[in-house]
């Protein structure tokens, strides 16, 4: 189900896109590109604030950010380009026409990819119409884990310079879209992970209480009581009431 739904949003946009001829097609593949980046960035800090808004609702606040962000993007940096480069450019009639299927079809796939993200933070169970956090949608490709990827290297890699102090460790940071910093291993190699990335995870989790469903529980801790002191009797330090079990 959810593999044909992602078909349908490639073919109409791929459609759509690819009548605007080589150069409108590539100013909206960038303008998603950027705007998917961007959206995903503040996505998170601009669900904070409505949380505070929508009351009874605040469990759509990051879909809505994310989608919201996503779209607003969009339509500012379409306006943007319009007003900066309002002619045609005329190009041969081969060239355009391979052009325009090329970016429409790059179009397509980006957005399939951002709003298949969106479908982790819906308030929605688990697991819904065939999508599951675990499995590779739309047909193996997993266009999801690519795209929180590619947004997960962009901010270590090219935006690495984009630092902040990390009031725990007393160090300063390079920013990373998701991730928690811990240095585990030996520290001395040159390829050791410092990065530990959750959105799928942390994502599942809460869908799964949304769900009803409550995810990993760890065991109780068993305690043992202790054992009577030699010649009790019933007093404070023989006998009396077992202590309560904390892990129940």
């Amino acid at each position: 189900m959810i593999d044909v739904g992602c078909l349908i949003v490639i073919g109409i946009i791929v459609w759509c896109v690819a009548a605007e001829g080589l150069w409108g097609a590539a100013h909206t593949f960038l303008c998603v590109l950027i705007s998917g980046l961007l959206a995903m960035n503040f996505f998170e800090p601009l669900a904070g604030v409505l949380d505070g808004l929508l009351g009874g609702w605040k469990g759509y606040s990051d879909i809505v950010a994310l989608l919201g962000l996503f779209i607003g993007f969009i339509f500012a940096l379409r306006l943007g380009t319009e007003q900066l480069s309002p002619t045609f450019i005329q190009l041969p009639s081969t060239v355009d026409q391979v052009g325009r299927w090329v970016f429409s079809t790059l179009t397509g796939y980006v957005t399939m990819a951002v709003l298949l993200t969106s479908m982790h933070t819906a308030p929605l169970p688990r697991e819904f119409l065939g999508f599951k956090p675990e499995q590779a949608a739309f047909f193996g490709l997993a266009p999801d884990r690519q795209w929180l990827g590619f947004t997960q290297y962009v901010t270590e890699k090219p935006f690495s310079h984009v630092k902040y102090f990390d009031s725990n460790t007393k160090t300063t940071i390079t920013h990373a879209f998701d991730g928690k910093y811990e240095v585990l291993g030996d520290k001395s190699q040159p390829y050791h992970n410092t990065i530990w990335p959750s959105f799928p995870i942390r994502y599942a989790m809460r869908r799964s209480l949304i769900g009803g469903r409550q995810g990993p529980v760890a065991p109780p801790v068993q305690v043992t009581p202790p054992a009577p002191a030699a010649g009790g009797g019933g007093g404070a330090a023989g006998g009396g009431a077992a202590p309560a079990n904390p892990g129940f």
